[in-house]
C-alpha cells in the first residue's frame, strides 16, 4: 500500500511517500529557515504563502524518487492539526484535491500522532506498550502507546514548550533562529554547572512541564550581567547556553523516566524536532540503561516535521478502515485524545 504523506503544520513543506507503513520511498522537506530567520521566528502569513509555492514542486519531487505515479496511490494523508491555520489549510486542500481527482480515500492526521508513530520508520522499533515523549518548538508531552491508536496523555507542557523555550533563548543570547540547534553547538564550549538555573519540575507527583520561568530567569541573569559589565564574552554565553540546556535535559529526562516507572513500561521513545539534540539522546540513553529498559528515537529527518511520518500515521488507520471525509477542516489545538473526530 503506498500512501502519499502531506505536512504542512508549521514551517516546513512536506511530502513523503510510504509503502505498508514502514518503507519509506521518498521524504521530501522544503525548509523556510531562511525566509523566517530575520525575524527572529516563524511568520504565520510568510509561512502560508510560502506553502503554497512548495507544496506542488514537493509533492511532485516526493512521487518522482519514489519512482511511482499519482495512479500507484493508495490515499493521501495530510495533517489536519495541531498547528498554524494557514498552513495547515494550504496542505488540507492540496490533499483533497488530489484524492478527489485521483478518487483514493483521504486520510485526516494527527500531527503529534505522526510523531509518536515516525519511531516506526526505522528497522529496530519498540513493543507495545512505551512510553514516548514528543518535544518540539511547539510542543513538549508525555503518553503512554498502547498501540496504533491508543494514545493516552501523561503530561504535557502549561506553558513554554522546550523547542519554544530554546528558541527564545537563543533570542535573548542573540543567536538567530532556529534556536535549538544554535544552543546546541554553543553548549559545547560552555560549562553546565556555571549557573543554576531552576528545574521546574513543577511538583514531585507532576508529569506536567513549564518552561516559562526558566527562559525569565535566563533573561534575568543576562540583564545583571549588562548591568555589570559592558560586554558579554561569547565564553560567558557559551555558560549561559550550557547551563540553560542542561536544566532542560534534567527536567525531561526526570519526567520522561518517571513515567516510564509509573507506567511499568519495558521501553521510551523520544520524538520531534528537540529528539535531535545530542545531549539530550546522550542524557536518555544513560538513564534508560540505568534502569535497563529500552530508549528509540528516530533518525534526525524523521524527527523534524516531515510527510513520511503522517503517512505511516495513515497506514495504520487505513488498515482500521478510517476514511476522512471531504467536509474535514483544520484544528489549530488539536489533542491527541480527540483523534477519533477527525474520522
Amino acid at each position: 500500500m503506498n500512501i502519499l504523506g502531506i505536512d504542512t503544520s508549521c514551517d516546513d513543506t512536506s511530502a513523503g511517500v510510504v509503502r505498508d507503513g514502514r518503507n519509506v520511498l521518498s521524504n521530501i522537506v522544503q525548509s523556510q529557515v531562511m525566509l523566517h530567520g530575520p525575524h527572529g521566528g516563524v511568520v504565520p502569513e510568510l509561512a502560508s504563502r510560502e506553502h503554497l509555492k512548495n507544496i506542488v514542486p514537493a509533492v511532485h519531487e516526493a512521487l518522482a524518487k519514489a519512482g511511482i505515479q499519482m495512479s500507484d496511490l493508495d490515499a493521501v494523508a495530510v495533517t489536519v492539526g495541531p498547528g498554524l491555520v494557514g498552513s495547515l489549510l494550504v496542505g488540507l486542500y492540496y490533499a483533497k484535491s488530489l484524492a478527489y481527482v485521483n478518487n483514493i480515500p483521504l486520510v485526516a492526521v494527527n500531527h503529534l500522532e505522526g510523531h509518536i508513530i515516525s519511531i516506526f520508520l526505522e528497522e529496530k522499533i519498540p513493543e507495545f506498550p512505551f512510553v514516548a515523549l514528543t518535544v518540539s518548538g511547539g510542543h513538549t508531552s508525555l503518553y503512554h502507546v498502547k498501540g496504533y491508536g491508543r494514545y493516552f496523555l501523561l503530561g504535557q507542557t502549561l506553558d513554554d514548550a522546550a523547542g519554544e523555550a530554546f528558541d527564545k533563548v537563543a533570542k535573548i543570547l542573540g543567536l538567530g533562529y532556529p534556536g535549538g540547534a544554535l544552543i546546541e553547538r554553543l553548549s559545547r564550549s560552555g560549562d553546565m554547572e556555571k549557573i543554576k538555573f531552576p528545574r521546574p519540575y513543577l511538583s514531585n507527583d507532576s508529569l506536567d512541564f513549564s518552561f516559562s520561568g526558566l527562559k525569565t530567569s535566563v533573561s534575568l541573569y543576562l540583564k545583571r550581567l549588562n548591568e555589570n559589565q559592558a560586554e558579554i564574552s561569547e565564553k560567558m554565553k557559551a555558560d549561559i547556553a550550557a547551563s540553560f540546556q542542561e536544566s532542560v535535559m534534567d527536567v525531561l529526562v526526570n519526567k520522561l523516566m518517571r513515567a516510564r516507572e509509573n507506567m511499568g513500561a519495558e521501553s521510551v521513545v523520544m520524538a520531534g524536532g528537540v529528539a535531535c539534540n545530542k545531549r539530550l539522546r546522550d542524557r536518555l540513553l544513560q538513564a534508560a540503561s540505568g534502569h535497563g529498559v529500552q530508549m528509540y528515537y528516530p533518525r534526525p529527518e524523521y524527527c523534524t516535521d516531515n510527510g513520511a511520518m503522517i503517512a505511516a500515521a495513515a497506514y495504520h488507520r487505513l488498515l482500521n478502515g478510517e476514511r476522512s471525509d471531504f467536509s474535514i477542516d483544520v484544528r489549530s489545538k488539536f489533542p491527541v485524545s480527540e483523534l477519533e473526530e477527525i474520522v
